[in-house]
């Protein structure tokens, strides 16, 4: 099988990703993973419009120079099907339908789908219509296509898988928790660590958090975030407004190594999502990267969450904006066991994420939708 693939969120081979998960990351491990399977043969057509900034400008580049040159390399490589890594990229379906005679398959995320633009919302049921096979990360999100107009014959829902390999070394719990007191003066004696990685805008929480669920906490809490974004001075505000200020820590970006500390140093990782009209969590590589560091979660019932925490396995999911039981169901897992649920998590995760089960369901889907494309053709 040889397989195009086509991602304008794909950083270089071999580059240290700087910050937490996201689409970015899950590109390149996928097609890591593919390129090992030996059935497989991976072309890409790839640019990370993000590494230089001007990221709108960059994408309509690389978009408007594939409307070009797609239909010439589907020839040249004699490919079976074209995979897009987003609605993005997907976009080139619709113009480019009645040039590729192979199936062209999308992966979504979320965001990707929801996107509260006028235009780009009257445009995504085009795009369904002009692919043949869609992959959404979630059971939420492929419900957000349905309602989009996608025929739901064409969508599955896979969840992403996780590299163990690149996050596997965690540094030792007391070593991490020294260090973050060193380097950030986060006072973790005699303290429990909350920690929440992504990028600070509404759906995450944080603010939420801070104001709502911190207060009903007590004093030997410490909640840590990693991550920047347009949320941030609110963000802040609201720390500025707590009484419990000295013990809430934004570091703001950071490079992999702190992030990994990070995850080690907390004994949970919290996840405070609320509902947001056009936006929404497609998946939520972050909590299995906290699972992996042997960190439960506690997380907000939301979308893409929904798939990934397993009730009592790797973490508890709670009601959105229920502060009460957000707060209740954080001590309860400090109080019970947290060293032996804590190893559970990342067992839990290795059983249920790796890669090499994830891409073969990939590749088992991508074969349908050539065969099927292949019958329709000849009829």
């Amino acid at each position: 099988m040889r397989i195009l693939y086509v991602s304008h969120t794909h950083p270089p081979e071999g580059e240290i990703l700087d910050n937490v998960g996201g689409m970015q990351r899950v590109s390149q491990q996928l097609i890591n993973e593919l390129k090992r399977k030996s059935e497989v043969e991976v072309i890409t057509e790839t640019i990370n419009v993000s590494e230089n900034g001007k990221i709108a400008l960059h994408t309509t580049g690389f978009l408007f120079r594939n409307l070009f040159e797609l239909p010439h390399k589907v020839r040249e490589y004699d490919v079976d099907v074209v995979v897009f890594s987003s609605m993005v990229t997907a976009s080139l379906a619709y113009f480019l339908r009645d040039k590729i005679s192979v199936p062209m398959i999308t992966i979504n995320h979320g965001r990707d789908v929801t996107l509260p633009v006028g235009i780009y919302q009257w445009f995504v049921p085009k795009v369904f219509n002009s692919l043949d096979g869609v992959i959404s990360v979630s059971r939420a999100t492929r419900q957000e296509c349905i309602k989009r107009g996608m025929d739901p014959e064409k969508g599955v829902s896979l969840p992403n898988g996780f590299d163990f390999k690149k996050l596997n070394n965690f540094p030792d719990k007391k070593e991490s928790r020294n260090r973050l007191q060193k380097n950030f003066r986060i006072p973790l004696e005699n303290k429990f660590m909350l920690l929440t990685v992504g990028r600070k805008v509404k759906r995450k929480g944080h603010e939420w958090f801070i104001r709502e669920v911190m207060p009903k906490l007590g004093d030997n809490i410490v909640y840590v975030t990693v991550g920047d974004g347009p949320e941030f001075n609110n963000i802040n505000d609201a720390v500025d407004d707590s009484a419990y200020q000295n013990s809430i820590f934004l570091l703001g970006r950071q490079p992999d190594e702190v992030l990994k500390q990070a995850y080690a140093a907390a004994d949970i990782f919290v996840m405070p999502n609320i509902p947001v009209e056009g936006d929404m969590e497609g998946f939520g590589i972050v909590l299995l990267e906290a699972n992996m560091a042997r960190t439960p979660a506690v997380a907000a019932d939301l979308e893409g969450i929904k798939d990934v925490i397993e009730q009592g396995q790797n973490g508890y999911r709670v009601p959105p904006r229920d502060a009460d039981t957000f707060a209740e169901t954080v001590t309860q897992l400090l109080s019970n066991n947290l060293e032996q649920f804590s190893q559970q998590t990342r067992s839990y995760v290795q059983e249920q994420f790796s890669w090499d089960h994830i891409a073969q369901q990939y590749i088992d889907f991508f074969q349908t939708v050539i065969t099927k494309y292949t019958s329709s053709i000849q009829k």
